[in-house]
C-alpha cells in the first residue's frame, strides 16, 4: 500500500454482548469507583433505578432529568448534585442525551464515565461533545470527553421500538458516510464504516419485521458500534453541521434530523466524493446509495421532511446563516445559494433535490 494516512485508536475499553450488564459492578471496581452517580433521561428512570441496584452502594445518587442536545441548564444541575454527593464517577444508562450529559459532567471534572446503551446513537464511543446554550449547538473533542467503558447490552435495545431503532439507526449510519470523505479518514477507518453500514442495512429489516429477536438486535448494535467509532476518529462536514444548527436552533428531535438531511447532505457532496459513494453503495449492495437510503427509511416509515418534525419554513435563512458562519470541513464548498436549496428541499421532503451547479439529486423512487 502507498498510500499514508494517520490513525489513532480509541481509548474507550468496550464489552459486547448479552446480559452483559451484570458486569457493571466489576466495571466500576476496576477503574476503583466507589461513589457513583446514575444518569438517564426521565423516561428510562426505572432502568436507571435497575442499573443502581446493579451497583449496590456503589451507587450513591440518581439524576433522571437528562435532555435532548445537552443544554447547558440541565448539566449544572446535575453538577450541582455531583458535588453535593462528592461523587467520583458517572454512569450513563440510555441514549445520546444521557451519554452526553455524562460527557458534560466529565468535561467539567475529568470523572470517570460507564455507559450502557440502549440505542444505536454511537457518540458513547466518541470524544466529542455537543452542548446547547441559547439557541447555539456547539461541539468540542477531548480525552476528558471519551468514556473509560462501554458496556454493549443487546438485552436493553430489545424493547426499543422499530420506530425509534429505526431512526437512531440511520442516525449511526451518518456517522460511516461522512467518515467516508473526511479529510482526515484512513483505510481502517473506511473500512470500519463500510462493514457498520452493511451490517445495520442487513439487520433493520429484520429488527422492523422482529423487533425482539436477538440475533438482529446484536447486528444492529455491532454495525453502530463501528460507525460511531468512525465518528469519534474522523473530522464532521455538513451533515452533522446542519444536524447540529438545525437542532440548536429549533430543538429538533436528534436522530429524526440526522435521518432526514442525511440523503440531501450526500446529494449536495456526492460529486466530489467518488470513492465514498462507491463504498456506501457496495456496504448496501446498489448501484445507488442515496436512492436505496430513500428507499430503506420509506419502508421503515420515516419521515422525509423537515417540516414532518417541527421546522419552521421561515428559519431555514437563520439556519443557513449560522451553518456558513462557522462551518465544518467538507469536500464541497458550503455555499449561501445551494444550502438554501438544500433546506428548502429538505422542508418539504423533495425528493428530486437538485443542488445548484451539481447534478446531484435525491432520486424519487
Amino acid at each position: 500500500m502507498s498510500e499514508s494516512f494517520v490513525y489513532q485508536a480509541l481509548s474507550t475499553r468496550v464489552i459486547f454482548g448479552r446480559a452483559t450488564s451484570a458486569k457493571l459492578r466489576e466495571e466500576a471496581d476496576r477503574l476503583g469507583l466507589r461513589r457513583l452517580l446514575v444518569l438517564s433521561t426521565p423516561e428510562q428512570t426505572p432502568l436507571a433505578e435497575s442499573v443502581r441496584q446493579l451497583l449496590g452502594d456503589r451507587a450513591i445518587g440518581m439524576f433522571n432529568n437528562a435532555t435532548m442536545h445537552t443544554p447547558v441548564e440541565v448539566t449544572r444541575g446535575a453538577m450541582d448534585l455531583a458535588e453535593q454527593l462528592n461523587i467520583d464517577g458517572v454512569v450513563a444508562v440510555g441514549g445520546g442525551s444521557t451519554t452526553g450529559l455524562g460527557k458534560a459532567i466529565a468535561l467539567r471534572t475529568d470523572l470517570s464515565q460507564i455507559v450502557l446503551p440502549t440505542t444505536y446513537a454511537g457518540s458513547e464511543v466518541t470524544p466529542i461533545l455537543g452542548e446547547t446554550k441559547d439557541g447555539r449547538k456547539t461541539t468540542q473533542r477531548g480525552p476528558k470527553i471519551q468514556p473509560e467503558v462501554v458496556i454493549y447490552d443487546v438485552d436493553l435495545t430489545l424493547s426499543l421500538p422499530p420506530a425509534m431503532s429505526a431512526l437512531s439507526a440511520f442516525n449511526a449510519i451518518a456517522h460511516a458516510a461522512e467518515a467516508l470523505y473526511a479529510p482526515d479518514g484512513n483505510p481502517i477507518v473506511s473500512l470500519m464504516a463500510e462493514d457498520g453500514v452493511r451490517a445495520i442495512v442487513d439487520a433493520l429489516p429484520r429488527v422492523m419485521r422482529t423487533p425482539g429477536d436477538p440475533e438482529a438486535r446484536a447486528a444492529l448494535l455491532y454495525g453502530a458500534w463501528l460507525c460511531g467509532s468512525c465518528l469519534g476518529m474522523t473530522t464532521m462536514g455538513l451533515h452533522h453541521k446542519l444536524c447540529h444548527t438545525l437542532g440548536g436552533l429549533f430543538d429538533l428531535p436528534h436522530a429524526q434530523t440526522h435521518a432526514i438531511v442525511l440523503p440531501y447532505a450526500l446529494a449536495y457532496n456526492e460529486p466530489m466524493i467518488p470513492d465514498a459513494m462507491s463504498r456506501l453503495a457496495r456496504a448496501m449492495q446498489t448501484g445507488d446509495a442515496i436512492g436505496a437510503l430513500l428507499q430503506l427509511e420509506r419502508e421503515c416509515a420515516i419521515p422525509l421532511a423537515l417540516r414532518d418534525i417541527g421546522m419552521p419554513r421561515e428559519g431555514i435563512v437563520a439556519a443557513v446563516e449560522q451553518a456558513i458562519a462557522v462551518p465544518y470541513k467538507n469536500p464541497r464548498p458550503v455555499e449561501a445559494a445551494a444550502l438554501t436549496d438544500l433546506l428548502e428541499s429538505a422542508w418539504a421532503g423533495e425528493t428530486r433535490y437538485k443542488a445548484n451547479s451539481s447534478k446531484a439529486i435525491c432520486r424519487n423512487h
